[in-house]
């Protein structure tokens, strides 16, 4: 008897009924007659059986076994005819996608046991797949994209979707006319298995010859073109953007068409049809017609609603005046937002001020001849606190590094810019992943709202191991930074997993040995000193020795030497005035510069023996609101204005400077530095930014007879990497230009800089951040007031690109071209390749 059919009609339809039983009478063929009684069987509708055993026909590669465990019954489980469980089973066996038709049919029942009998047609299982009509290579990679794996199982969808996969495959590159079939072969190798051959015939690629336009009169067919951002017509010496026709993004240069309307008032705007002819000369042609309607106006703007800001108050958000032009898309922004974290909207104005629950709705209320009056709808509703803040994800770094940095806390008025904030600061550590996820749970009966940052995190710590052979000698270098350090487990065996992480300070070590010269530096940062206060503290120290060589013999002369040691401690606080974005940032350094029968000097100043004195105060006040992530900021600007001075030593003491030796002049090295600089970030897209650059820098001196001093001097040029220098020198780049090769060879003591890169993000992931690069660039160095020509520049162009992983910090390369001469030379500088590594952002 059968009782289910693969159609899933699980009805009593397979069942007869007499009046005192429900009999079933037997509608089995023949070829059923060897397994299944062909008499009645009767049983009672709705009684509960005991399932007492199931069968299984029509397997092929399958056992009875597996069947049984795919339908979800078990053998002495009650069971009802027809009943849930029996559904359920037949639903089973459908979603494992194994079987093409299930039929089920009552064998017997012997008392209270019923016995049933599975009826299964299995799917074909794909044995090999071959592409023919395109090359081997290709089809290899084509077949892994589609996902056709030996052993799936061979569906009629299957067959559908591989044949669209492929036609769409080729028409979205162009091949409008691309054809493919699909054969399906028994394999006889083995048991119910199929080959598949794909003919593919992607005949030639189709470009798009004209786009017409008919009924525009307000905009012309150019600029209705050029809001086609994706679909483009043939032109001559077009190489950025093809000429081809994908469907998909057509639609969407409909709608941009649409919106280039409403933008301008012409909110009624249709395209009343569109097709595609072919022409001759296997191309096509689009054409649209339109219907522009008339252009509207602007009529009164009504606040209703608004108790918290005036009328004139939000006006200054809204900043559209009665006879404007009706843009229904600004108007939205306006009162919506546009989607980015620095968006200026009447929602936001009251989402930053505790109103999660505010609702503001722009609603045209009448249409007279050209002009649409508007009324702004605000329910602005109680004010809400934030009742819990958490962070989950953190598994390395600890909770209070995250909590110091939000800016949102328990019993605060929601902030929706203050949310914004915390989003920028947890990036601004390094220790994540940019795409910082706020979970916002309202409460809108008690007014209250739990806020959930969820972050992933990325290696905090960097190693530099090299080794190289150069200048005759054997160089390695070792270096380690670990951004995430926290020292007062140092001596807690528990908390090396492999070294104690968590607390947000940086420490790094840094060592370089060669036959000629060895540098070592340590370094630590407390970002919160006392843990309260975002106040930094800071010391480094370092020793640096470097010998002279022999030019005839080139072996080391450690008679000859330059040694020098510093060390620096600095104190940063971050200010409440202007705002909270600004920093202050104090630093007293000393350095010795101990010279043995070694020639050392910069600016004409030559030393043979003795030892410089650098004792220097630093301050900086810097103000940075760039972010989010920042490896790849999109948003915001960075500003600072240095200056690092000495004392006046020549001023005071009296001596005549004029008839010293050098030694005894610069004994104490007195000079003042200033530094200004400015970079600003402008997103086109999240992942299309542009970086603009000003910088200027200059060395002073307080007297003239005793000039500028032979360290602290600007070299430009190059790829900007310092190379370890301790003698104070700025390295700027200019990357068309070999390093250093802008400034004369003492260094300058002026220098300006000019830059606008293009960055687009390629992935920001938590194991690596990659971003391309197009750059303009302009700069020089002076040696003096008197040379100074702040648009005597050194220009120059280029490609680059940045990949940053945390074990290994920043790696790129940059390919530029100078259009100017080096000092001293007539021919341009040409293309230079500079390759970054460990460069800071």
């Amino acid at each position: 008897m059968k009782l289910f059919s693969a159609a899933l009609v699980f009805t009593s339809l397979f069942f007869t009924f007499n009046a005192k039983a429900q009999t079933v009478k037997d509608s089995i063929a023949t070829t059923k007659k060897d397994t299944i009684s062909t008499k009645d069987i009767s049983f009672e509708k709705g009684k509960e059986y005991i399932l007492g055993g199931i069968s299984v026909t029509g397997l092929k590669k399958f056992s009875e076994e597996t069947v049984r465990v795919f339908t979800g019954l078990r053998n002495g489980q009650p069971i009802k005819l027809p009943g849930d469980k029996l559904t359920s089973a037949i639903k089973k066996l459908y979603e494992s996608k194994q079987f093409s038709d299930v039929d089920v049919y009552l064998a017997k029942i012997d008392g209270n046991s019923v016995y049933l009998q599975f009826d299964v047609k299995e799917l074909p299982q794909l044995n090999s797949v071959k592409i023919d009509g395109i090359k081997k290579s290709k089809a290899k990679e084509l077949i892994k994209d589609a996902e056709l794996k030996q052993g799936a199982m061979v569906t009629d969808n299957l067959i559908v979707t591989t044949k669209n996969y492929f036609t769409k495959k080729y028409t979205d590159k162009g091949f409008l006319k691309t054809k493919v079939n699909l054969d399906v072969k028994k394999d006889t190798s083995d048991i119910n298995t199929v080959d598949m051959t794909i003919f593919i015939d992607k005949g030639k690629k189709i470009k798009i010859k004209n786009i017409v336009f008919t009924g525009n009169k307000a905009l012309s067919a150019t600029k209705l073109r050029k809001a086609m951002s994706h679909t483009k017509q043939k032109f001559i010496g077009r190489f950025w953007k093809s000429s081809k026709y994908i469907e998909e993004d057509y639609e969407e240069d409909l709608e941009s068409i649409l919106d280039k309307y409403s933008r301008l008032g012409y909110r009624d705007a249709r395209i009343l049809s569109d097709k595609i002819t072919w022409n001759d000369d296997n191309t096509i042609n689009i054409n649209i017609d339109l219907e522009e309607g008339r252009q509207y106006r602007f009529a009164e703007i009504i606040f209703v609603g608004n108790k918290e800001y005036s009328d004139e108050y939000l006006n200054r958000y809204l900043k559209i005046e009665k006879g404007d032009v009706y843009n229904g898309a600004v108007l939205k922004e306006r009162v919506k937002g546009d989607g980015t974290p620095t968006s200026q909207d009447i929602s936001t104005l009251y989402q930053d001020n505790g109103f999660l629950f505010s609702q503001v709705n722009a609603v045209e209320t009448k249409v007279k001849n050209d002009s649409i009056t508007v009324e702004i709808r605000i329910r602005e509703d109680e004010k809400a606190r934030i009742r819990k803040v958490t962070v989950s994800g953190n598994d390395k770094t600890n909770d209070h590094v995250i909590f110091r940095e939000l800016r949102v806390k328990p019993g605060d008025l929601f902030s929706r810019r203050e949310i914004i904030r915390s989003i920028r600061e947890i990036g601004q550590l390094g220790f994540f992943d940019s795409n910082v996820t706020p979970d916002v749970v309202p409460d809108y009966l008690n007014k209250t709202a739990d806020i959930d940052f969820t972050v992933v995190e990325k290696g905090g710590s960097q190693i530099e191991l090299q080794g190289g052979y150069g200048g005759g000698s054997f160089i390695g270098t070792l270096g380690l930074s670990f951004n995430n350090f926290s020292i007062r487990n140092l001596f807690n065996k528990s908390a090396y997993k492999p070294l104690p992480m968590g607390d947000g300070q940086k420490l790094s070590l840094r060592l370089q040995s060669s036959r000629t010269y060895n540098t070592y530096s340590f370094s630590f940062t407390e970002p919160w000193l006392g843990g309260k206060r975002p106040q930094s503290l800071s010391f480094s120290v370092y020793s640096s020795n470097q010998y002279g060589i022999n030019n005839t013999t080139y072996d080391v002369d450690k008679s000859q030497s330059l040694n020098i040691i510093g060390a620096s401690v600095g104190l940063g606080k971050r200010l409440k005035w202007p705002d909270d974005f600004f920093q202050l940032s104090q630093s007293i350094s000393y350095q010795a510069l101990k010279v043995n029968n070694y020639s050392f000097g910069l600016g004409g100043v030559l030393i043979n023996n003795g030892t410089l004195n650098n004792l220097a105060y630093s301050a900086v006040i810097s103000r940075n609101s760039s972010g989010p992530s920042l490896i790849f900021p999109t948003y915001g600007s960075e500003f600072s204005f240095g200056v690092k001075a000495t004392f006046p030593y020549s001023l005071v003491n009296n001596k005549d400077y004029s008839s010293l030796e050098s030694e005894e002049k610069y004994k104490w090295l007195e000079y003042y530095k200033f530094n200004a600089k400015g970079k600003w970030y402008t997103a086109f897209t999240d992942k299309l930014v542009l970086m603009t650059n000003a910088e200027f820098g200059f060395l002073g001196h307080y007297s003239e007879k005793v000039g500028a001093p032979p360290v602290e001097r600007f070299f430009v040029g190059g790829d900007g990497i310092a190379a370890f220098q301790l003698d104070g020198r700025e390295v700027i780049g200019v990357r068309g230009y070999e390093n250093n090769r802008l400034s004369s060879t003492n260094g300058g003591t002026l220098y300006n800089k000019f830059q606008l890169e293009l960055r687009y993000s390629i992935t920001d992931s938590p194991s690596a951040s990659i971003y391309t690069l197009g750059f303009l660039e302009a700069g020089n160095s002076y040696d003096n007031f008197s040379s100074y020509n702040p648009f005597e520049l050194k220009r120059s162009a280029g490609l680059g690109i940045r990949i940053f992983m945390p074990a290994f910090g920043l790696l790129g390369i940059d390919f530029a071209h100078g259009f100017d001469p080096l000092p001293g030379f007539v021919d341009k500088s040409g293309w230079q390749t500079h390759f970054i590594i460990g460069r800071q952002f």
